[in-house]
């Protein structure tokens, strides 16, 4: 129990950094981000481009699928429109898992402490500043907890039990990664709670691939749940990012192995090698689906009817 909820509290805590960033993020352009998205999305390149910008930016892949859902449901934006943000968010978001293997950790809490300064400032633009760096330091401080919470799990041996079997079934890997991110509803947290298994030595770099892969099934949950109750439209652009994310793991699966290998020679730390797993998994399945984005799009409503 005590693990339990020694693990619960570094999610949470995770979880309320990352909504703290992109709250001072959107406070600073969100105005920006909504004109961006109504204007700048005719073509599905177009709205590729300024996706992967604004999901940076917002360091949040769901919270961009939800405005975008938002925007179909009060008819700034269409179907077809959002086929190209779709596949930019999946690349944006990768920017924050290769952010968060940076290590920052001896500016923690000069950061925490000049955030916390700024929010306390009546200037709007400097509250928001003030978010953004007491958000990193938050994120960074449960990235410590996740590698902490890690190294004491290691002669835990139900714990220990659990890792070998994933590590020895990668489809149950696979399926923890769907079920835990539909759970918190965090892919980026999901990856970083694998990160620091992977940083203990407790797990394999392709059971991580194949973890990470799920998260990007599992992430899909957010923006289906705001769909419902939607038009058909907004509910055809929540199954499209279902549709694409599946069919990227799909593809991806059977080649877990020969991503490890190729990851494993940019870089020897295996929390940057799943970042960069990340990256060239959403980075491939986007930029194959582009060229035939409405065809993408035409399919997705023909199974939709």
């Amino acid at each position: 129990m005590i693990y339990i909820g020694l693990f619960i509290v570094f999610i949470i805590l995770f979880i309320f950094g990352m909504t703290i960033l992109r709250t001072g993020l959107f406070n600073l352009s969100s105005y920006n981000l909504k004109v961006w998205l109504e204007k700048l999305t005719d073509k599905p390149w177009k709205g590729f481009i300024i996706s992967i910008i604004i999901t940076a930016l917002l360091q949040s892949s769901s919270a961009v699928m939800v405005l975008t859902i938002g925007l179909i449901a009060a008819r700034a934006l269409t179907f077809p429109q959002s086929i190209g943000i779709i596949l930019g968010t999946n690349i944006g978001t990768t920017f924050t898992t290769e952010f968060i293997t940076f290590n920052i950790d001896h500016i923690l809490l000069p950061l925490a402490i000049t955030g916390v300064f700024f929010i306390l400032m009546p200037n709007k633009k400097w509250r928001s500043l003030g978010f953004i760096l007491f958000g990193i330091a938050t994120v960074f401080t449960a990235m410590r907890g996740f590698k902490y919470f890690a190294s004491i799990l290691q002669e835990n041996p139900e714990i220990k039990h659990f890792l070998l079997y994933m590590a020895d079934h990668t489809f149950f890997a696979l399926l923890a990664g769907i079920l835990l991110t539909a759970l918190i509803q965090s892919s980026t947290a999901t990856i970083g709670i694998i990160m620091g298994f992977l940083s203990a030595g407790m797990l394999p770099v392709e059971t991580a691939i194949a973890v990470m892969l799920g998260s990007n099934i599992g992430t899909c949950i957010t923006s289906y749940l705001a769909s419902i109750g939607g038009e058909k439209e907004a509910k055809l652009c929540a199954y499209a990012h279902i549709w694409l994310n599946i069919g990227g793991v799909i593809l991806f699966y059977p080649l877990i192995d020969e991503l490890k290998l190729f990851v494993s020679a940019m870089t020897a730390d295996k929390d940057v090698q799943l970042a960069h797993a990340s990256l060239i998994f959403n980075v491939l399945s986007s930029f194959l689906v582009l060229p035939f984005a409405e065809k993408f799009g035409h399919l997705i409503m023909k199974i939709h009817k």
